[in-house]
């Protein structure tokens, strides 16, 4: 028996617990995952939403300094000098606050994106460690035929454990 070439034996085991993990996976794992996602869509798309909003209250407030501007014009030359300055340092606040309003939305939606992002692969991960937990735990109480199997299959999950934890992270 050879590692390169496994017997039907082993195939049919590897096949039915890969069936069993990705079974398990698809009824228990993938409904989660795909709720998390819709749920980081959803607030994405808030966010997006809040910053159209943020938008358009700019637009309109330069949209109302162009008013104040041209009202300003048609009054006398004194009072047109002090309209304009006034409505040039009511656009440049407007605008700023609005930019800092708009900036610091999008900047609570991405932390706020990357938390969820985070709990989700948490969530992940967890999930897998435990079905992996739970299927290696019924693997090793079958009982395999002799000593020497039981040894090889040993030797074989600690090789592979050893392997793994020398990988660099």
């Amino acid at each position: 028996m050879s590692l390169l070439t496994p017997d039907l034996g082993l195939l049919f085991w590897m096949l039915l617990s890969f069936l069993i993990v990705f079974g398990a996976l698809a009824k228990f794992g993938f409904p989660i995952i795909t709720g998390m996602v819709d749920r980081r869509r959803e607030h994405i798309n808030e966010a997006l939403r809040a910053a159209d909003e943020a938008r358009a209250k700019l637009e309109g407030v330069e949209q109302e300094a162009q008013r104040i501007m041209e009202e300003a014009t048609r009054r006398s030359t004194d009072i047109v000098a002090t309209a304009v300055s006034d409505g040039q340092r009511i656009v440049a606040s407007a605008h700023e606050k609005a930019e800092a309003d708009s900036a610091a939305r999008m900047e609570a939606a991405r932390r706020q994106i990357e938390i969820e992002k985070e709990k989700a692969l948490g969530q992940m991960r967890s999930t897998v460690a435990m079905l992996s937990v739970d299927i290696a735990e019924k693997v090793m109480r079958t009982r395999l035929e002799s000593d020497a199997e039981e040894g090889a299959l040993i030797s074989r999950l600690l090789d592979e454990a050893e392997a793994q934890n020398q990988k660099p992270q």
